[in-house]
C-alpha cells in the first residue's frame, strides 16, 4: 500500500508551488526501530519507537524553503505546502501542470530480505547479544567489559515531485555492535566489530555473532600486548575494509557538490586533471545489493547509480544532489539524501571505495622492507579545504623485511588526501567493506566504506618511539 495517496500528494505539490519557484518535493515517510543493549551479561537498553512524517521543499535558484509536519493528513500536507510556498517568496507563480497523473516510477526489489524483521522476537535478539557477549568473553581471561548492541529499522518512503515522478522504497536495515575492553597490568585496550546490511537477520548467516565477539576481543587483546608505535615517515600498508574509512574522510566529502560549489574542497576546478595515482580507481555506488549503505531511489527520488569519481588516478565526477544538477545543468548522481523528514536532503555519500586492483596481499607486504600494516582505523580529522588529516590506527603491526611483525599501538596517520592518492604504489585484489554512520551539517545517515589492501609508499606515522 502507497504511503499516501499521488492525487493529494500532486495536490500538495501544486500548492507548494503556488507563489512561484523552480522545484518541489514532497518526501514523506513511515519508520520504525528496535534496539537492544547488552552490558555486564544484562540487557540495559530496550528501545523501540515508531514515527511518521513529510517534509516540502521548494527550491527557487539557490534558495531553499522547507516545511515539515509529523502528521500526514491531507490538512496538515496542504498547510505545510503552504508554508513551504510562503517561505519560498519567488515573486511569481510557477507554470507546473499539476493536474496529469503522477509518474510513479517502479518500486523495485533490488535488495531482498531473506529473513524479515517480524521473523525475529525479541527473545531471539537477546540471545544473539549473549551469544556474541559470550564468545567475545571467553576469547582470553583479560577481557573485563563487553558491550553488544543490535538494532533494526524499517523505513518506508514516498516522494513526488513537480516533475510528475513518484517513487516508493522500502529499506530494512540490521546491525551488530560489539565493543570489547581488555586490561592487564593498568593497561586498556578495546576492540570494535560492526557488521550491517541493507537487508534483515540473515545478517548473522554470513556474520555469526560468535564471529562478531571474537573479533572484537581479539582486537582488543592483541593490542594489549602492542609495543608503543614508532614515530617518523614510513610506508604504510593499509588493510582492507575499515582503511576505506580514510578516503570517506580525507578524500570523499571533498568530492561532495556542496563542498566543491563552496570552493571548500581541495578537488574543486579540478575535474579531468590527475589527483590520484593511476592504480586508483574509486566509486560511489547504492547500487551494490544489501550493502549498508545502498538504496534503490535516494531522498529525492533519484534511482540509485555507481557514479565514478576518479578513474585510472584522473578525476571524473562528483557527488551531487538535485538542486546541485539542477545548478550545474547535469544529471543527478542519485546521491541526495537525507536523516529523516525532518531535514533538508543534501549530497551525501553512500558506499564509497576504491576498486579492487591486481596486487595480491602477500607480495604487496613481502615487497615492503620497512613500514606500518594499519589493520584497522579508528576516528580522525580532517580539514576538507586542505585535505589534511590524523587518523588513529586502532590495530597496527610493524613490517619488517618483507613480514607482518609486532604489535604497536597508539600509532596515528598524519597526511595529506590527495597526496596520498598520488602516493599509492599497490593495490590489491582484496576489496572488503565496513559499516557506519556518516556525520554531516547535524545529520546521520548509513554509509559503507571500502578498499582493497593498498600500499602507500610513505606517510608520516605519529607515534612514540623512533623506527628500530
Amino acid at each position: 500500500m502507497t504511503l499516501l495517496d499521488q492525487d493529494l500528494a500532486a495536490r500538495v505539490i501544486g500548492l507548494a508551488l503556488s507563489r512561484g519557484g523552480d522545484f518541489a518535493e514532497l518526501f514523506a515517510e513511515r519508520r520504525s526501530g528496535y534496539n537492544l543493549r547488552l552490558e555486564e551479561g544484562k540487557v540495559e537498553e530496550n528501545i523501540s519507537g515508531r514515527e511518521a512524517g513529510a517534509g516540502i521543499r521548494v527550491i527557487c535558484g539557490e534558495s531553499v524553503a522547507y516545511a515539515y509536519t509529523n502528521d500526514l493528513s491531507p490538512a496538515s500536507l496542504e498547510e505545510t505546502a503552504r508554508a513551504a510556498a510562503a517561505a519560498a517568496r519567488a515573486g511569481k507563480a510557477a507554470v507546473v501542470d499539476m493536474e496529469k497523473p503522477l509518474r510513479h516510477l517502479p518500486r523495485l526489489e533490488e535488495h531482498p530480505v531473506r529473513l524479515g524483521l517480524g521473523e525475529f522476537p525479541r527473545e531471539r535478539k537477546v540471545e544473539l547479544l549473549h551469544r556474541a557477549d559470550q564468545a567475545a568473553r571467553e576469547t582470553g581471561s583479560r577481557i573485563v567489559q563487553v558491550v553488544v548492541v543490535l538494532g533494526d529499522a524499517r523505513q518506508e518512503v514516498f516522494i513526488a515531485n513537480s516533475l510528475g515522478e513518484a517513487v516508493t522504497d522500502l529499506r530494512v536495515r540490521v546491525r551488530m555492535v560489539v565493543q570489547a575492553v581488555a586490561a592487564h597490568e593498568g593497561e586498556i585496550q578495546t576492540g570494535h566489530e560492526s557488521p550491517g546490511i541493507l537487508g534483515g537477520y540473515e545478517l548473522f548467516q554470513e556474520f555469526p555473532p560468535e564471529a562478531i565477539g571474537r573479533a572484537a576481543a581479539l582486537q582488543a587483546l592483541t593490542m594489549l600486548e602492542a609495543r608503543p608505535a614508532p614515530s617518523g615517515p614510513m610506508a604504510v600498508v593499509i588493510a582492507n575494509g575499515t582503511g576505506g574509512v580514510l578516503f570517506h574522510e580525507a578524500c570523499g566529502h571533498s568530492l561532495e557538490a556542496d563542498a566543491v560549489y563552496k570552493r571548500a574542497s581541495v578537488f574543486a576546478g579540478r575535474m579531468g586533471q590527475k589527483v590520484a595515482s593511476p592504480l586508483v580507481n574509486a566509486y560511489d555506488d547504492a547500487t551494490l545489493a544489501n550493502r549498508w549503505g545502498s538504496f534503490v531511489y535516494d531522498d529525492e527520488g533519484v534511482k540509485a547509480a555507481r557514479t565514478p569519481l576518479i578513474v585510472e588516478g584522473v578525476l571524473v565526477g562528483y557527488i551531487n544532489d538535485r538542486k546541485r544538477a539542477m545548478r550545474d545543468g547535469a544529471e543527478p548522481t542519485g546521491n541526495g539524501r537525507r536523516q529523516s523528514y525532518r531535514h533538508v536532503p543534501i549530497p551525501r555519500m553512500s558506499n564509497t571505495y576504491i576498486e579492487a586492483g591486481g596486487g595480491r596481499v602477500e607480495d604487496i607486504i613481502a615487497d615492503t622492507e620497512l613500514g606500518l600494516y594499519a589493520r584497522k582505523l579508528g576516528g580522525g580529522e580532517v580539514n576538507p579545504v586542505t585535505g589534511d588529516f590524523i587518523f588513529a590506527v586502532t590495530e597496527g603491526y610493524m613490517i619488517r623485511k618483507g613480514k607482518v611483525a609486532e604489535p604497536v599501538k597508539g600509532a596515528t596517520l598524519i597526511g595529506n588526501g590527495p597526496r596520498v592518492l598520488l602516493d599509492i604504489d599497490a593495490v590489491g585484489d582484496d576489496i572488503d567493506f565496513d559499516t557506519g554512520m556518516c556525520g554531516k551539517e547535524g545529520q546521520l545517515v548509513p554509509v559503507c566504506t571500502g578498499q582493497p589492501t593498498l600500499r602507500v609508499r610513505e606517510l608520516v606515522v605519529g607515534g612514540t618511539t623512533e623506527v628500530i
